[in-house]
């Protein structure tokens, strides 16, 4: 392949013998880049890459052009079977078989059986502070199947140059299971123009996501007010996004924003934008908590009518935040009144005061309700899970997050250490091994004697 890359302030113009496409590593601004300039050596350069610069002389000239096209190869195929070198596992077939045939048996419907949709890669990162190369988020994905949950929300791939990045290189970067769960999000499309021709639907079809996710309006004020849209309209934008995803083959669940709200402020509008979505083909209806201000009573009462009315035609999801710190509370309470789609991030991580926390859902529904999840086979990775995203986001982990904190099953007082000592069941709701975590004594002024004598064997 002709391989070019134009970077502002140099040119760089090269064959290569290869058959894979390559990214040339970036060169550095306002730096003159000619044939018989020696290769720059990366930062990040490995052993062996140190290596062939040091065996090969670029201080003159090569005696003609297809020395350097072929030195030039080298190098180019040298970093490419460097990259390639640390890439995933290949998939078990019947894994990836298992992902794409999730909903095709009809409805889900919780608490018995739960679906575990991470949005970790999306919604996650518009916590503040929050920053994740697309590198990272190929890790990251790659973890989140490894642990199994059944589908990975990994970016919008209409907003930003990253998540177009991302979406790309899964193909060739991602396992085949991997690759089955991935989940492009998006919205509807614009007022005034057909689903076919909106550039951003666009994005999600090129993209390659087996899986769609796109946002709508279901609260009439925000349709009224805040996107300045007929209602009528918006129920066609509905139905026209979802009719023509689906008619590509594709996936298509529908997160319903401002769902609580809505149904508060008219029921008949918000049930309507459910109605249009069903009928164009949607297969999952996500029930959105967006300004986190919904109670447990609420959720139940509007979850019960909504599942009542579409749970035989499509599952029901929820999507809660934590401004009132109940999206936990919120997301279990919907699991109960019949949602079979949980969205969530790891570590609860997310926009303002955060997702509901999945490292605290998927164990209470495993441990504390039976629920059948695919990932329960892995609940005791949970843990590991956790950390390991807070050290690819370089995050100090919540020494005292539920289930996976440090201090989740840490004891200090001399009473309940004595009592540990009878019996780990007296003052710990489930076994910490379970999680992946571990039982831990502490010393201090408040311990007693057990507490020494448990450190001391």
């Amino acid at each position: 392949n002709h391989v070019e890359s134009f970077i502002p302030g140099a040119v760089i113009t090269r064959t290569a013998t290869i058959t894979s496409s390559l990214s040339l590593r970036e060169q550095p601004d306002n730096e003159a880049i000619t044939e018989t300039s020696p290769p720059l050596i990366p930062s990040d350069a490995t052993e062996d890459e140190l290596a062939w610069h040091a065996n090969h002389d670029f201080t003159t000239a090569p005696d003609d052009a297809s020395s350097t096209a072929s030195a030039t190869d080298d190098w180019i195929k040298q970093d490419f079977e460097s990259q390639s070198s640390t890439s995933f596992p290949s998939a078990n077939q019947e894994e990836v078989q298992q992902s794409q045939q999730l909903l095709a048996n009809g409805p889900i419907r919780g608490p018995t059986n739960v679906i575990v949709y991470d949005t970790t890669l999306r919604d996650g990162t518009q916590m503040e502070s929050i920053s994740v190369s697309c590198a990272d988020k190929l890790k990251i994905a790659q973890r989140l199947s490894e642990f199994n949950v059944d589908y990975i929300e990994a970016g919008w791939p209409g907003s930003n140059p990253k998540d177009e990045e991302f979406f790309r290189r899964a193909q060739t970067e991602l396992d085949g299971k991997a690759k089955s769960k991935l989940v492009a999000f998006g919205s509807t499309r614009r007022k005034g123009i057909q689903a076919k021709d909106d550039a951003q639907i666009q994005k999600l079809v090129d993209c390659c996501a087996p899986t769609v996710c796109i946002v709508a309006k279901a609260h009439l004020w925000q349709v009224t007010d805040i996107i300045r849209a007929n209602p009528t309209e918006n129920l066609d934008m509905i139905t026209d996004s979802v009719s023509y995803l689906t008619s590509l083959g594709i996936d298509v669940m529908v997160d319903l924003e401002h769902y609580f709200d809505g149904f508060k402020f008219d029921k008949d509008y918000t049930l309507k934008c459910c109605d249009a979505a069903v009928k164009a083909g949607a297969k999952v209806l996500v029930m959105c908590d967006t300004n986190g201000g919904s109670m447990p009573w609420e959720v139940d009462e509007i979850t019960k009518e909504t599942v009542e009315k579409f749970g035989n035609l499509a599952t029901v999801g929820i999507h809660c935040h934590n401004d009132c710190g109940l999206a936990v509370a919120n997301s279990l309470t919907g699991a109960k009144a019949g949602v079979g789609l949980i969205q969530g991030t790891v570590n609860g991580i997310g926009e303002r005061t955060g997702n509901a926390d999945l490292c605290s859902i998927v164990p209470s529904l495993a441990l504390h309700v039976d629920s059948k999840m695919t990932c329960n086979d892995n609940l005791d990775e949970i843990t590991s899970l956790s950390r390991y995203l807070d050290e690819t986001l370089n995050r100090t982990p919540n020494r005292g997050a539920p289930f996976v904190g440090s201090s989740a099953f840490a004891h200090k007082g001399g009473l309940h250490v004595a009592a540990l000592e009878r019996s780990p069941d007296s003052y710990q709701h489930v076994d910490p091994s379970k999680v992946g975590n571990q039982l831990r004594v502490l010393i201090s002024e408040l311990s007693g004697r057990q507490n020494i004598l448990w450190k001391m064997k």
